[in-house]
């Protein structure tokens, strides 16, 4: 199971590569996977909520979720699961740094989920920014071949997981007869 699904990865990388690769893409993956550097463009957001009244609730909400992902996915899964990134195991250029922590789950991804539910849970208008920003980091970092399919869906789950937990127990946590959501 595991063979297929590495042999699965290495198809979708390599087929993105040869059929995406373009002067225009790497001008604009780079910068785009920047913005979900240690899930900067996520944390902002979240302190931007924090200071206004109307959100300040989901701006917590946004920053305890990101800061649980980081927990579950940075700190513990890779280094558990100690995935080798595909740029380690097949030469080529890269165009950004290599990255040296391990593959999987794909931190990008799980915060960029994290950070996209819980903007939307805030103001749906949000959602139609973040959403789509979300699937953008997501897939910057199959195209700069730094993470292979499966780290990327499995931190999209997990960022999934994630966000709804959080939002039920912040539901919880809320005074009687005061909704969070």
């Amino acid at each position: 199971m595991l063979i297929t699904i590495q042999n699965i990865d290495w198809a979708i990388l390599h087929k993105i590569r040869a059929a995406l690769s373009c002067r225009a893409l790497d001008f604009i993956m780079p910068r785009i996977t920047l913005l979900g550097n240690g899930g900067a463009f996520w944390i902002i957001a979240g302190f931007a909520l924090l200071l206004t009244k109307k959100y300040r609730r989901y701006g917590a909400l946004l920053l305890a979720t990101l800061a649980a992902g980081a927990l579950i996915g940075n700190v513990a899964l890779k280094h558990l699961a100690a995935r080798s990134r595909p740029c380690w195991l097949e030469e080529v250029d890269l165009l950004i740094k290599t990255p040296r922590d391990y593959s999987f789950p794909s931190g990008h991804t799980l915060a960029s989920v994290i950070g996209a539910m819980a903007l939307k849970r805030a103001d749906r208008r949000f959602g139609y920014f973040a959403i789509p920003l979300a699937v953008l980091i997501a897939f910057s970092r199959l195209y700069l071949f730094v993470h292979f399919p499966s780290d990327v869906l499995f931190a999209a789950l997990l960022g999934l997981a994630i966000g709804f937990t959080g939002q039920f127990v912040f539901n919880r946590l809320a005074a009687p007869g005061e909704s969070a959501a």
